[in-house]
């Protein structure tokens, strides 16, 4: 019986962790984040949400800042793909290329997406750490494929070397957080305006 119950333990403890209940889990902490901002969301609601024990979630995920920043990580990389340099839009031009990456939400991804947001500025101001992980989990992809796109269109010389690279491949996403934090529509109208009138003169130096 003691070796039964033993081979039993090991048997549980050696089980691989079922990664389709994560997926699950994140979205169930994007849809409460979204209904209820970061400040009222707790654990409790998350494994409602997600039809799981509360165990079950604090067994992946052992505080809600944990939980917050792999949800929108998990967000940023579903709205970005895989950063693949050999992958991104390659139109001839940076303007088409950027246009490309554009992605059109409706209300309910919006809501997400600026709740998201302001969760991460909430993790922010807690801890410095916290800081740097909410800005690579929230806007470091796009920064990053923003820098690759005007890095490539440099490099084919359709512009000259600008001063600040990484000040431009930050403008957008950032412009978009401000949008965010005052609750206001992230549009595909607002990014093209963003890239036609910031962006580009800025590469041609006619800003």
């Amino acid at each position: 019986m003691a070796t039964e119950a033993g081979a039993a333990t090991r048997r549980r403890a050696g089980r691989q962790r079922d990664h389709s209940r994560d997926a699950v889990i994140l979205e169930a902490t994007l849809a409460v984040l979204a209904e209820h901002g970061y400040d009222r969301m707790t654990i409790d609601l998350v494994a409602a949400r997600a039809g799981m024990a509360r165990a079950t979630v604090y067994r992946r995920w052992p505080t809600k800042a944990e939980l917050v920043l792999d949800a929108v990580g998990r967000l940023s990389s579903t709205d970005v793909g895989e950063i693949d340099a050999a992958q991104l839009p390659d139109t001839g031009t940076l303007r088409e290329d950027m246009i490309a990456m554009i992605r059109p939400f409706d209300d309910e991804q919006q809501q997400i997406r600026i709740q998201a947001v302001i969760g991460l500025l909430v993790l922010a101001r807690t801890d410095d750490r916290l800081a740097q992980a909410a800005l690579g989990a929230g806007i470091g992809p796009w920064i990053d494929i923003n820098r690759a796109l005007m890095q490539r269109a440099v490099d084919r010389g359709e512009f000259a070397p600008p001063a600040d690279l990484e000040t431009l491949a930050e403008l957008i996403p950032m412009m978009c957080v401000s949008r965010a934090v005052q609750q206001l529509p992230i549009t595909y109208e607002f990014s093209v305006a963003l890239i036609d009138g910031v962006i580009i003169p800025a590469l041609r130096g006619t800003t």
